[in-house]
């Protein structure tokens, strides 16, 4: 889902940057308030990050990567998924990929935005405790919909012309993602619901997931 350096222009960066910096300015505030979801931002950085670098490869004009994104945001909830992608893709330019930097913005915003989307949607409907395979197939349908989405609207408005068959090659090769991802959620969330009961467990994972155990 990355954008390259030098596909977008200057003056679009810049807009990617006043976007992605007033979206995470809104949610600051709920996020300052709890000290708890700092530790959990962390965690979800951490995370984040080890599922992207597991595995990438080039596709089309962008990358397929095992982003991870639902097995963190059913594990520590919207606001630490939301500021640890941020987080995650500055260490990994910062580490890894420097030449990135100059689309962090970009590529967060290919994350951020099927987040809020997708959490405002389905997510609010997913109860307390563990869901199930069926919940987690649609929001990892939705969500790598919206991210094939942004990518090809970073792709339309790019400096170098991408024919829609490159786009699509690269949205369908998302599909093993939304077959796989669904299967590391369900292993992960269970494997964690198994210790909620414990009290770094409420402290680290998400009120959904904990407050089922603790009757």
């Amino acid at each position: 889902m990355h954008i390259e350096p030098g596909f977008l222009s200057d003056a679009k960066i810049m807009a990617a940057n006043v976007a992605a910096v007033g979206l995470l300015a809104v949610h600051a505030p709920a996020l300052m308030r709890r000290p708890a979801l700092w530790l959990r931002t962390l965690l979800a950085a951490v995370f984040f990050s080890v599922f992207m670098e597991s595995f990438h490869l080039p596709v089309g004009p962008s990358e397929l990567h095992f982003v991870g994104a639902m097995p963190v945001y059913v594990l520590f909830g919207l606001l630490p998924t939301l500021f640890g992608f941020a987080l995650g893709l500055l260490l990994q330019g910062l580490l890894f990929e420097p030449q990135d930097l100059v689309h962090l913005a970009v590529n967060a915003l290919s994350l951020i935005v099927p987040l809020l989307a997708v959490h405002h949607t389905l997510g609010r409907r997913l109860g307390e405790g563990t869901p199930g395979l069926a919940a987690l197939l649609k929001l990892d349908g939705a969500y790598y919909a919206g991210v094939t989405l942004m990518v090809g609207f970073w792709l339309a408005n790019g400096e170098q012309a991408v024919s829609l068959a490159d786009w699509g090659a690269f949205a369908a090769s998302y599909l093993s993602v939304v077959a796989l991802e669904p299967l590391v959620t369900l292993a992960i969330v269970r494997g964690a619901s198994m210790l909620r009961s414990q009290g770094w467990a409420r402290v680290c994972l998400d009120e959904r997931l904990t407050l089922a155990g603790a009757a």
